[in-house]
């Protein structure tokens, strides 16, 4: 199996991104899985075309783009991309999308197609905090997850993928309020070696409640 995983840029002010820290110190193959990695600007209109180069290039079976949600307890897998960009702040190249369609007359919106409650349990199993998440926010990680899927169901249709959003990382923590919550970036790596395990060896998700009430 062929995984490219991406890992976004710094952007907002920080000076590391978790999610590319992580993704460069996952082995380059696991467990059978030749694993391509990726750097993606944290930029609207640059993050779907390095994605769909790679994606040409390496011909993966599936995708696992990686962000940063700063704030969020734990590991958060994405099951759902909007298509929409609402950004509250610049992205690095200066664009503040408000209110636009990240693909006029695309779809409203599409599922990951990794098996995203497999990942949770699978993630939970190695003791990290870990939970599904409805929502991949309106910013560049949401837009890359979009095009992604976007491009799978139009040319790649065996193709799967996904998003998983990580906390701040430790060395992020100076300067922020106390209590902001963060992961050991070691933490996360192991994090991201049982995702890519388990998209490897799970085509099916498992039959298992976790939707919220509200």
């Amino acid at each position: 199996m062929k995984l490219l995983l991406t890992g976004f840029e710094p952007f907002g002010g920080e000076a590391i991104n978790p999610s590319l820290e992580a993704v460069r110190r996952v082995p380059d193959v696991l467990d059978g899985v030749e694993i391509f990695k990726l750097a993606v600007p944290c930029v609207f209109e640059r993050c779907g075309p390095v994605a769909e180069a790679a994606v040409r290039a390496h011909r993966p079976d599936a995708v696992l783009c990686v962000g940063q949600a700063g704030g969020r307890a734990g590991v958060t897998v994405e099951r759902v991309a909007i298509n929409l960009a609402d950004a509250r702040i610049p992205d690095n190249a200066g664009a503040q999308p408000v209110d636009e369609p990240l693909r006029a007359g695309g779809p409203a919106a599409y599922f990951a197609s990794i098996p995203v409650k497999a990942v949770v349990r699978a993630v939970e199993g190695q003791g990290i905090p870990c939970a599904l998440s409805y929502t991949a926010g309106t910013y560049v990680c949401n837009c890359l997850l979009y095009r992604v899927l976007d491009l799978a169901a139009r040319e790649f249709p065996g193709m799967r993928a996904g998003f998983v959003h990580l906390p701040y990382a430790e060395q992020q923590l100076p300067g922020k309020p106390d209590g902001t919550p963060a992961l050991p970036l070691e933490t996360m790596v192991r994090a991201l070696e049982t995702a890519a395990r388990t998209i490897a060896a799970q085509q099916t998700d498992l039959a298992v409640g976790m939707g919220t009430l509200c």
